[in-house]
């Protein structure tokens, strides 16, 4: 054999690394083109296992699973749409105020500008400019009639969506003890012990979360509709419900942004001692919520560090945007108590005498 000769198992490992090469950009592809629905079944899977302790305690009762998740649908429905309902009416209150408050904004504005940069401009004026550019009210009118085609677009596909998530979790969870025997039999007997665990860690997590936020958001709805009623600030029960929900179900930044809306609508009601007095009562209801409310909730369902839900919120959002950040802690909450479950832990032994001095 020389020098120049090819080594015989050369061809086969270059073959070998073009053939997985090839397969590597064959599954980017149609990983990148089933992105949605892949995590269309991901939320499915998170939303059934989250029903799935009600649709059981409803079928031992002898309620037919698929009828039971049907309840559970309508439940979910009849709650979403008192959501929107209150959010909704709260809105349209809100753009009717503004547009009928709105000449009276712009003279304020128009007043600020004259004092403060020594100008002399009129309302007048600025109505006779605008209404004669007639190439800029065109454009804006363009304009505003692709932001509303997008907008309806987008709409639609929400719509669709979730109508999606809905029927792949209704058949997930109203076949669930059937799926789950079939994912069992894949496995050796040995090893069906440890998948049947699996499932239901991620079952009591799962659910345990569900369980525990939407509890902590009545608490909140209750608490704050309460401070809302005692102060007469317009649309109570809405902000209730608003600052309940948005609390709890979004992760690190829902307080903030429940808070922002009630104390907005104050200043815009020209109340700025009830802003304030809002301002401070969220303040105090977080950290009662943080050091005594939360930790007895969640002592027997989801109990994670607050340095590693932070964390996993974090890392959800930037691998799966706004759907990981919502499954990140329930997810995280599963995999801990997974591990946790085949990790022994050992006591910590304390130095020897001679050990510390020579420390």
């Amino acid at each position: 054999m020389t020098e120049s000769a090819v080594p015989r198992w050369l061809p086969r490992a270059l073959a070998l690394a073009l053939l997985f090469y090839a397969g590597f950009l064959i599954s980017e592809w149609a990983l990148g083109r089933l992105k949605d629905l892949l995590i269309t079944l991901l939320v499915s899977m998170f939303v059934a296992l989250a029903i799935e302790p009600a649709v059981d305690a409803m079928a031992r009762r002898g309620m037919r699973r698929g009828v039971a998740v049907m309840f559970v649908f309508v439940v979910l429905l009849a709650s979403v749409a008192l959501f929107v309902f209150a959010l909704g009416s709260l809105f349209v209150d809100q753009v009717v105020q503004f547009a009928g408050n709105l000449p009276h904004y712009v003279d304020s504005v128009v007043s600020w500008v004259n004092r403060t940069f020594d100008q002399k401009i009129s309302v007048q004026d600025l109505q006779s400019k605008l209404l004669s550019d007639s190439n800029s009210l065109k454009n804006y009118a363009e304009q505003l009639a692709g932001n509303v085609w997008g907008v309806s677009s987008s709409v639609l596909g929400g719509v669709f969506k979730t109508f999606t998530v809905a029927l792949f979790t209704f058949y997930l969870a109203a076949d669930a003890p059937k799926l789950r025997a079939e994912l069992v039999s894949l496995f050796p007997p040995g090893r069906q012990g440890a998948i049947m665990r699996a499932w239901k860690i991620a079952l009591e997590k799962t659910g345990g979360y569900i369980y525990s936020r939407a509890l902590m958001a009545l608490v909140s709805g209750v608490a704050h509709g309460i401070l809302f009623w005692i102060i007469g600030l317009p649309y109570a029960l809405a902000l209730a419900i608003w600052v309940g929900l948005v609390s709890q179900f979004i992760p690190t930044v829902g307080t903030y942004l429940a808070g922002a809306l009630p104390i907005l609508i104050a200043l815009t009601n020209g109340r700025p001692g009830a802003a304030i007095v809002i301002l401070a009562f969220v303040v105090v209801y977080q950290q009662f919520e943080n050091y005594i409310l939360q930790p007895r909730i969640t002592a027997k369902t989801v109990e994670i560090h607050p340095a590693v839900a932070f964390g996993a919120v974090i890392a959800g959002a930037a691998l799966l945007g706004g759907v990981g950040a919502i499954i990140a802690i329930p997810l995280t909450a599963t995999v801990q108590s997974f591990v946790s479950a085949y990790i022994t832990r050992y006591e910590v032994a304390e130095p020897e005498p001679a050990e510390r001095g020579s420390a």
